[in-house]
C-alpha cells in the first residue's frame, strides 16, 4: 500500500485556478502546491487540462485529500506505475512520467523536507528561484519559466524581478502559456497562440 498523508496545514491563502477546467480537480491545484508541480511536469505531450487535472485523480486512486511528497517519495515503483495506467491514464506515457513524480518528489524530500512551497518560501529573488525550478526533474529551462509565471501570476509567490527571471511569460496580459489561464477563453486564446508558434515554426523548416 501506498503511505497516507498527514494533514495539510491551511495556513496561506487559496487562489483559485481554472486550469484544468474541472472544478475538483482546480480546487486542489489551489490549495495544494505539489498537484500544481505535478500538473506542471505532466504538461508535456499531453493535452494541458488534463496534465492538471491528473493530481486530482492521483489523490482520488490514492484515497487522499492532498498529496503528499513523503508518501510518493516512498512509494513502490510499480504500485504507482499501476496508479498512474489507471483507466484512465494519468499521461500518455504512464510509466516514465510515475517514475518522474516519484524522482520529483524525493528531491523535495531531501531539499525541502517533503514542503513544494518550501522552493519559494525563503527565496532572495526570482532569478534564485527560477534556478531551484530548474533543479526539479522534468523541470527545463522553459517550463521552469512557465511555471515561475504561473506561481506570479495566479498563486501569489511574487519575489522582486521574478517577472524578468520568467522572461516572455511573465508578461502582463500576454496569453503564451498556462500561467495565462483562467477561463475557457482565456484557454481557448493560449491554444491560439501555441498554434501560430507551430504554423510560424514550420514555415522555415519548408523554406529550407
Amino acid at each position: 500500500m501506498l503511505p497516507a498523508r498527514r494533514p495539510m496545514r491551511h495556513d496561506r491563502a487559496v487562489p483559485t485556478l481554472r486550469i484544468a477546467q474541472d472544478a475538483a480537480a482546480d480546487e486542489l491545484l489551489g490549495r495544494d502546491p505539489l498537484a500544481l508541480l505535478v500538473g506542471m511536469l505532466l504538461d508535456q505531450q499531453f493535452p494541458m487540462e488534463r496534465a492538471f487535472g491528473s493530481p486530482r485523480l492521483l489523490a482520488d486512486r490514492l484515497g487522499v485529500d492532498s498529496l503528499s511528497a513523503s508518501a510518493l517519495a516512498a512509494a513502490d515503483p510499480e504500485q504507482l506505475v499501476q496508479v498512474f495506467r489507471g483507466p484512465p491514464a494519468l499521461h500518455r506515457y504512464p510509466g516514465s512520467m510515475a517514475a518522474r513524480t516519484q524522482d520529483l518528489c524525493r528531491l523535495l524530500v531531501e531539499r525541502y523536507d517533503g514542503r513544494p512551497e518550501g522552493l519559494w518560501a525563503d527565496v532572495p529573488d526570482g532569478a534564485a528561484l527560477l534556478a531551484r525550478l530548474g533543479e526539479l526533474p522534468g523541470f527545463g529551462a522553459q517550463k521552469s519559466k512557465i511555471f515561475l509565471a504561473l506561481l506570479g501570476k495566479q498563486y501569489g509567490v511574487t519575489p522582486s524581478g521574478w517577472r524578468e527571471a520568467a522572461g516572455d511569460y511573465g508578461t502582463d496580459g500576454s496569453h503564451r502559456s498556462v500561467a495565462d489561464i483562467t477561463g475557457p477563453e482565456s484557454l481557448a486564446e493560449v491554444r491560439r497562440f501555441k498554434q501560430a508558434q507551430k504554423q510560424a515554426a514550420k514555415v522555415p523548416a519548408a523554406a529550407g
